[in-house]
């Protein structure tokens, strides 16, 4: 299964794309620590590995393509972009994930909106209630 979602969020690109390559900053929101960095072919883990795969191409402040892994060797690749547009004081977050493997896609889309994408924009909006 495949899911598209756009997120605004009141940072730049540059901040938005810190925010979910360097695992310092990932712990901030997350609360998690995290094996991440923006080189290609880095395999990462995040969320207490809930979350591991690849990065397989990285364009700084515009965007990350990774693979995700499931287990399923001989599935399609889950592939999760995530492209930057700049938007007036702040970013649109574009967010594609491919061959989410059906059991997994419910969790996956709740993840997507409420830990991942979710606890960013939470992090840059915050007002500190």
């Amino acid at each position: 299964m495949n899911l598209k979602f756009y997120q605004y969020i009141e940072g730049t690109p540059e901040e938005i794309y810190i925010a979910l390559t360097n695992p310092f900053t990932i712990l901030l929101w997350s609360g998690q620590p995290a094996e991440m960095n923006d080189q290609e072919g880095f395999e990462f883990s995040i969320f207490d590995g809930d979350i591991c795969g690849k990065n397989l191409r990285m364009v700084p402040n515009q965007m990350i393509e990774q693979e995700w892994y499931f287990g399923d060797d001989n599935a399609q690749p889950s592939i999760a972009t995530i492209k930057l547009h700049q938007h007036k004081s702040g970013t649109n977050v574009e967010v594609c994930h491919t061959n989410i493997p059906d059991d997994a896609f419910e969790n996956i889309e709740e993840g997507w909106h409420e830990y991942y994408i979710g606890a960013v924009k939470h992090f840059f909006e915050d007002d500190g209630e």
